[in-house]
């Protein structure tokens, strides 16, 4: 590239960024986590007192969450499984209930005359 600038993205007077100029880092150590699928995941954590280090780390491949033991790793969450409006009121009422219910509302319209 002939003709380029060699200094170009840089501020005048700027210098090498390095650890002298930034500073030292912070101490880190590194976990290693496998999720279910087999796949490693190992984040850094700071060496501090008060940092705790999780049980439980989220795979960056797939999404699955990941422990330290790599012969047992966490099983994968279960979904829910949807459950429509009859459902919910079924754990509310025993068919017996929703037979009274269901009598009385009849009654009620039959007395005004919208049913027979």
């Amino acid at each position: 590239m002939a003709g380029g600038n060699a200094i170009r993205g840089s501020r005048i007077g700027a210098g090498p960024m390095g650890e002298a100029e930034r500073g030292d880092a912070a101490p880190r150590t590194f976990v290693t986590y496998w999720c279910a699928n087999g796949h490693e995941v190992t984040p850094s954590f700071s060496v501090d007192d008060g940092v705790e280090i999780p049980a439980e780390w989220e795979c960056k491949r797939c999404g699955l969450p990941a422990g330290q033991d790599k012969d047992n790793p966490p099983a994968p969450p279960t979904a829910e499984v949807y459950k429509t409006h009859l459902a919910y009121v079924k754990e509310r009422r025993s068919d017996t209930e929703g037979e009274a219910i269901l009598e009385e509302r009849l009654g009620e319209l039959r007395d005004r005359g919208l049913i027979q």
